[in-house]
């Protein structure tokens, strides 16, 4: 009957006496909803989020390192680090996804990174988004050390060992590495003891540097000048003639006389060409005979062109 409340179920009792009211009562709030589920990265007791958490704190142990202040070079992507396999490029590390499909070019990685004793780690697609630093790595990415840059007196070192007078590239604001790889690949080529470039705002010996030098950069050092000037001076004390490559040179380089001696050569960049104190600095300025109006060559053909000339006048 209405109103009855001693009919069956109309109040359920707790343990402890306290009736409880239904949807409509004391409970209405604890049916409410919570929102949606966070996000498996947002819950401690997830997997993802623990992994997230192992990698940062390796990060953050991690020392961190400028650009360009000789840390190690991460290169993402199959073709890519199929690239560097094949060019012989010396790759400290061989980094996989885990779970990724196997396709030719992974085949061949791998076959490639075994012949050449690389070490290959695989690992969670989470650390190797943060390793490559969110590049399109598509499963696989390599770790190069920092190059060895030898000191530039070092190079004048060299020549003496070998009982050769010292032949010394120098560039002077060539930026892009692929030009500086072509540079050292004529240097091996044609008998030239070394490489010199600037510390700063200059092109380093990259993975892009070592590809281009099809592995020259194994043979021929590539010492770093923390100013160009004082080294080319330095260079002179040392008993080197110093010639830079100019449009406007005054001696064209086939009746350059000192090409057998101990000589620098310094290479401008292909807009620019050489700073005016380096230019200063050198003893004579030497052009490139063209029979066209191009104006100028590009630093890794020059630097060819340059040798092949200095090695003739030489034997």
């Amino acid at each position: 009957m209405a109103g009855n409340s001693q009919r069956r179920g109309a109040i359920k009792k707790t343990g402890k006496g306290n009736p409880t009211a239904g949807s409509g009562g004391r409970r209405r709030q604890g049916l409410e909803g919570k929102g949606p589920t966070p996000r498996a990265e947002e819950r401690p007791n997830h997997k993802k989020y623990k992994i997230n958490r192992a990698v940062d704190r390796r990060e953050a142990a991690r020392p961190k390192r400028n650009k360009d202040d000789g840390g190690p070079e991460w290169v993402a992507g199959r073709n890519s680090v199929l690239e560097l396999l094949r060019a012989t490029v010396p790759v400290a590390g061989l980094y996989i996804a885990e779970g990724i499909e196997r396709d030719d070019r992974v085949r061949e990685i791998f076959k490639l990174a075994a012949d050449q004793h690389v070490s290959m780690l695989e690992i969670g697609r989470v650390e190797m988004d943060k390793l490559t630093g969110g590049a399109v790595h598509q499963g696989v990415a390599a770790k190069l050390n920092a190059y060895d840059y030898a000191h530039p007196d070092d190079l004048l070192k060299i020549a003496e060992d070998l009982g050769e007078p010292p032949l010394i590239m120098m560039l002077d604001g060539v930026t892009d590495p692929r030009n500086l790889g072509a540079v050292v690949r004529s240097a091996s080529g044609f008998g030239a003891h070394g490489v010199v470039i600037a510390e700063r705002r200059a092109a380093q010996m990259t993975a892009s540097a070592w590809k281009t030098s099809a592995g020259a950069a194994a043979r021929v050092r590539v010492a770093r000048a923390t100013n160009l000037t004082r080294q080319l001076k330095a260079y002179q004390e040392a008993g080197c003639m110093v010639v830079g490559l100019a449009a406007d040179g005054d001696v064209e380089l086939p009746d350059l006389d000192i090409a057998d001696g101990p000589l620098v050569v310094v290479i401008g960049s292909e807009g620019k060409g050489i700073s005016r104190l380096v230019g200063e600095t050198c003893d004579q300025l030497v052009s490139i005979p063209m029979s066209t109006g191009l104006e100028s060559l590009n630093a890794g053909v020059a630097a060819g062109v340059a040798l092949y000339s200095i090695s003739q006048a030489r034997r």
